[in-house]
């Protein structure tokens, strides 16, 4: 993992003066202290190295600052270039299976590899395949690629958006157009970018769910997708990947066995291939069954197949890495990780959290996440990132991504009964007649669950937006933490801004019609999902900004595309399992199954409880104050587009053991608008 910055001239006009002698030489070095003093900004991503190149005539400049993972050496060092320096690259991210690649490139081209780098693979797969070889890279990835022969250039990010990568067009101090590329929005800030709130896009969500960022004209490469630009002219972004599920109306022939074992033998290859390093490999470890499947996966690839974590023998034991929150706060689960881990016979290491400690990181972690959390869930994860570096990891597996597509989210079961499983009915164990009872229970459910933690829950009837999604509430829950702030002058400005259509207008129409005649309902909830929050809030201030910040790589086998195909065509029956015997739903059943000999009996039969942390704190604690602090008239008038009316009395009714929770969300959000203004030097919106 690393960071990277890059530099484009745009319509053939180079950045600089393109002119012989003193005034090209000076211009260059401008230009390179310009993207030094970018990489400057992201130099947490890659503490270990830093290399930069730019063209002759000055119109790419290509920055890379290394978190060295495979081949240490200084052959690893980035840029990339081909043997005959026409093809230029940095990549962010690792690419898996390289060794098979690699092998098959030696075979059938001519291209010789200067490094043992994973990534130098980028290169040598576009000299053969061209464009296409986005088809072939495997992993979490985001990568920049220079053609100076056809003056192509283009950049890519993985199918799922594990790595960010941004872009904006700005001036140079010219004025001539550029276009601006990232791993964080922060190495912008070098380049010439004066940031602006983007108020439409923090009011219909679009920064949650779609191309946007939360400030004005700086837009995301969007997972599954490269963008390009060809001769310094025309910017296309266009896409390469995306998820699909089978028709609903297909009866699916497969055994539950067959279910089981597709699982768990791509579960171990996934795992596998992530377990190649030229330094050590550690593990994340919750209560929850995610982690423990990768956990207990991993301890039996090194115990019965001596695969090495990655520069550490087999015969040393797995190190797995938590934090634990006060017994009594009711999101400690480090009692059970603690048992988990006996039982593997594996190192824990953890560090006790609470809410001072909480506080101390608030600001740096909303810095590094660039966006707003309703929840201090993400401060949770940045300090859990500091584990592993203080024992000397750099490389940590991690259990993203298995909630999305086995079904674990309790939202997705009103979604799931909302039709038959007609796919699956053979093996099916929910009568029709029980499938009607559950849904009007599990729809109840769902609402007296975002009830109880402060969220709006008028939005759950009949919309244009559900139809357009085939009625599904999956989406109206992902929008019920939306915060209802803002300034009146915004309704003028932009209207009724509705985050539902924003996710419905999200899937182009061919995913629509999918929606509508082909998939089940339950299908339609995973995608808007993975689009939205598993790409823009997990990915991210759960997944690698709250990582990077401390150097460390984080892998995610459950995102493996390899398994994630495979699943994503598994009945929704085999994700839900309707149990007669205990009367309930086994969320996540074919994982379960396939895990069995991986997991403890406890963890095989417990419910889902996802990772978070405390969500009610006391009055006059450091939290209390902290806010207090940060939410004033000064600093949201500062804002622009926030309502001090509507805000005024939100940290004293979020705090206390009668605390709102809601009151205490749209705090966290406000507070964090305030840490993300100052830090990034926001203009004050304006009507």
């Amino acid at each position: 993992m690393c960071g990277i910055s890059c530099i484009l001239a745009l319509h053939g006009q180079s950045s600089v003066h393109t002119t012989n002698g003193d005034a090209k030489y000076e211009d260059h070095k401008r230009l390179s202290q310009e993207l030094d003093s970018s990489l400057d900004k992201i130099k947490h991503r890659g503490p270990d190295a830093r290399g930069q190149w730019i063209s002759e005539d000055n119109r790419v400049a290509l920055g890379h600052v290394r978190l060295a993972i495979n081949d240490l050496s200084p052959d690893g060092a980035q840029p990339f270039h081909s043997p005959d320096r026409k093809i230029h690259a940095i990549v962010n991210g690792e690419f898996y299976d390289y060794d098979r690649i690699r092998q098959e490139l030696e075979e059938t081209s001519d291209y010789k590899f200067a490094s043992r780098s994973d990534s130098e693979i980028v290169i040598a797969l576009y000299k053969h395949h061209g464009l296409n070889f986005v088809h072939y890279l495997r992993g979490e990835f985001a990568c920049i690629l220079y053609d100076e022969e056809t003056q192509f250039f283009v950049a890519v990010r993985d199918r799922y958006g594990i790595k960010p990568l941004f872009w904006t067009i700005q001036p140079d101090h010219a004025g001539n157009r550029r276009l601006l590329i990232a791993a964080e929005m922060k190495a912008f800030l070098p380049l010439g970018w004066s940031p602006e709130w983007d108020v439409k896009s923090l009011k219909d969500a679009g920064w949650n769910h779609d191309e946007r960022t939360i400030f004005k004209g700086v837009s995301k490469v969007r997972p599954g997708h490269y963008l390009t630009c060809s001769s310094f002219g025309h910017i296309e972004q266009r896409q390469y990947w995306d998820i699909t599920y089978p028709s609903k109306n297909i009866v699916d022939p497969r055994t539950p066995q067959e279910l089981i074992e597709g699982v768990r033998q791509r579960m171990l290859e996934s795992i596998k291939l992530r377990l190649r390093a030229d330094v050590p490999i550690g593990v994340y470890l919750s209560g929850g069954i995610d982690s423990s499947v990768i956990a207990g996966m991993v301890t039996h690839l090194v115990k019965e197949q001596g695969i090495a974590m990655g520069s550490r023998p087999a015969s040393e034991r797995v190190c797995c890495f938590s934090i634990a929150f006060d017994e009594d706060s009711g999101f400690d689960e480090s009692s059970i990780a603690n048992r988990t881990a006996d039982w593997l016979g594996v190192k824990y290491q953890k560090h006790h959290m609470n809410e001072l400690e909480l506080a101390k990181r608030f600001e740096d972690a909303v810095w590094h996440c660039e966006h707003h959390n309703p929840d201090l869930n993400f401060v949770g994860k940045y300090a859990l990132s500091e584990v592993p570096l203080e024992a000397g990891y750099k490389v940590v597996l991690t259990g993203e991504g298995a909630d999305e597509h086995f079904a674990g989210y309790p939202l997705y079961l009103p979604d799931y009964l909302r039709e038959p499983d007609a796919a699956w009915l053979e093996h099916n164990t929910l009568p029709e007649h029980e499938r009607e009872k559950q849904f009007e229970l599990a729809e109840t459910a769902a609402k007296d669950y975002y009830d109880s933690v402060g969220a709006d829950t008028s939005i759950r009837g009949p919309s244009v937006a559900r139809k357009m999604l085939n009625n599904i509430t999956t989406v109206s829950s992902m929008v019920a933490f939306q915060p209802d702030v803002f300034a009146s002058w915004t309704d003028k400005f932009f209207g009724i801004c509705n985050p539902q259509t924003t996710i419905a207008n999200n899937a182009d129409s061919r995913v629509r019609k999918e929606m509508l005649d082909s998939w089940h309902p339950l299908h339609t909830g995973e995608y808007v999902w993975c689009k939205g929050h598993l790409a823009n809030i997990f990915l991210t201030c759960l997944g690698d900004r709250t990582e990077m910040a401390h150097s460390i790589e984080a892998r995610t086998p459950f995102l493996d595309h390899e398994l994630t195909e495979y699943v994503n065509h598994l009945p929704p029956s085999a994700k839900i399992r309707w149990s007669p015997e205990e009367n309930r739903f086994i969320e996540k059943w074919v994982l379960r199954e396939a895990s069995k000999p991986f997991i403890t009996k406890e963890l095989y039969e417990r419910k889902k409880h996802p990772y978070s942390a405390p969500t009610t704190w006391p009055r006059d604690g450091p939290l209390h104050k902290l806010l207090q602090e940060l939410i004033t008239k000064d600093n949201v008038d500062a804002l622009g587009f926030v309502e001090w009316s509507k805000v005024s009395g939100l940290v004293d009714a979020g705090f206390g053991e009668n605390g709102n929770p809601g009151a205490m969300r749209k705090a966290l959000v406000i507070a964090e608008w305030v840490v993300l203004s100052r830090r990034f030097g926001v203009k004050r919106a304006l009507p």
